[in-house]
């Protein structure tokens, strides 16, 4: 599902959104220097089936890889992704642990 939907990195409201079938899907984050904190997801209960949320964050997550940013995920689900897919780990600063 997020696959057809185009992920935009909205610089102004400082949040990765993605809408389908007229919902919003958002993360919103904060950038300091090299580092970008995930601090808060909003998937709206009409949109968020199976694997959605997960899609969703691998795609944002392959996105700030791409900006060569370290991730510091400060919402409770976010940190939870990054702890269930390693490869993700490498993308946090040094010395944190999730």
């Amino acid at each position: 599902m997020v696959g057809a939907a185009e992920l935009i990195d909205n610089d102004f409201l400082r949040q990765f959104e993605i809408k389908i079938d007229n919902h919003l899907a958002k993360i919103e984050y904060s950038l300091q220097e090299r580092k970008i904190f995930l601090t808060k997801l909003v998937i709206p209960e009409e949109i968020n089936e199976d694997g959605f949320s997960k899609d969703f964050l691998a795609a944002v997550f392959e996105q700030i890889e791409a900006r060569n940013l370290s991730v510091m995920p400060t919402c409770p689900e976010i940190a939870k992704f990054v702890r269930s897919n390693r490869k993700y780990k490498r993308m946090l600063p040094v010395g944190v642990r999730i």
